[in-house]
């Protein structure tokens, strides 16, 4: 028996660690599957204090980001990445071995692997699907009888990997309804998305936290940043379990001026391509035997099909990644596509028509 074997937590044995775009896939030369943004924005970086250790919270950054999100900066955790912030609030308030996370599947695949790394169970509560176009929405009542015995809930709005935003009256009556537990709303694809954030309710309810990150609308997945926003007591408690410098000195350089207001134009005009690039591809698969899981509030669109792993290994070998969502619970034959560049999408578009040929 090896030493990892003798001295591995038990509880690590049986868990599959989370198989990101990059470690699930390699190689291409068209990138669909990671929601990654295909612009690739130039930002200058001064190197002189690369000697020393950052700010353990950097104040410029959080103060622009809460002036970008409409809070106060004592509300903002900047984080390497929202994983990280996902990472946080479960060793803050969850006891290994006793407490548990609700999640409500098909969502994002990390909220339970940071439960199980931890030894903190998961209650799944699934989604509701009708059967109708963009009805997966919450099952509040069950979310509400199960919120009981789960000290943290994650909710994914816009969804990921489903692409739809959640009903924002299910999310408040969840949040009135669960006063003992922490309730995440997850916005990372809010830019992309026509509905309202619900960043606004931070000061109606103590329960609330909200994740964003630049990775997707800003174009910055390379930088690792995101933002935890919370009222003070939980920021100041989640900074008692947070590392020392968490972020390195040039990712906060370059978030900052990411959050400039010419940085800002900017975004809001390369969002914007993004969703009539997002309107064009799926006007093109219409004409293909593609099924439309959900309409898209993100940067990415959910297709169903008969064979979900052939599609992605032929779009593979012809050097275009997509991503097989088909292991998420209560989906089955689903590939999950980013939208890229008009070139990018052209060629998504040609060789899916030649695949159904």
């Amino acid at each position: 028996m090896s030493i990892v074997e003798q001295l591995q937590r038990q509880h690590l044995k049986q868990l599959t660690p989370y198989a990101s775009a990059r470690r699930s896939m390699s190689g291409g030369n068209i990138w669909l599957n990671a929601n990654e943004s295909p612009y690739s924005n130039s930002y200058n970086v001064d190197d002189s204090k690369l000697n020393r250790y950052p700010e353990f919270q950097s104040k410029p950054l959080n103060q622009a980001y809460a002036e970008y999100a409409g809070v106060e900066a004592s509300q903002v955790l900047s984080s390497r990445g929202s994983d990280e912030g996902i990472e946080l609030l479960i060793r803050a308030f969850c006891e290994p071995g006793q407490d548990k996370v609700l999640i409500c599947p098909p969502t994002y695949g990390m909220y339970a692997i940071s439960a199980k790394t931890f030894a903190v169970g998961v209650t799944e509560v699934p989604l509701l699907n009708s059967g109708e176009m963009n009805n997966w929405q919450l099952d509040t009542e069950s979310i509400i009888e199960a919120a009981a015995g789960c000290k943290v809930i994650f909710l994914c709005s816009p969804s990921n990997p489903l692409g739809n935003a959640l009903n924002t009256d299910d999310i408040e009556q969840v949040l009135q309804h669960s006063p003992s537990s922490i309730v995440v709303v997850d916005e990372a694809y809010i830019e992309f998305s026509s509905g309202d954030s619900v960043v606004s309710w931070l000061e109606r309810y103590p329960n609330l936290v909200v994740l964003r990150t630049l990775s997707k609308a800003f174009a910055l997945a390379g930088i690792r940043c995101g933002f935890l926003l919370a009222n003070d007591d939980i920021i100041e408690l989640l900074q008692k379990v947070l590392a020392p410098y968490p972020l390195p000195d040039p990712t906060v350089q370059i978030a900052v001026q990411a959050l400039q207001t010419s940085s800002l134009e900017r975004l809001q005009q390369q969002v914007a391509a993004l969703l009539a690039e997002r309107t064009r591809v799926q006007t093109a698969l219409e004409q293909t035997p593609l099924t439309l899981v959900s309409e898209s509030d993100t940067n990415f669109l959910l297709y169903q099909c008969e064979d979900a792993a052939g599609l992605v290994k032929t779009l593979a070998d012809n050097g275009l990644l997509i991503r097989n969502q088909s292991a998420q619970r209560g989906l089955e034959n689903v590939v999950r596509i980013t939208i890229g560049s008009a070139a990018e999408n052209d060629e998504l578009i040609q060789q899916l028509k030649d695949y159904f040929s």
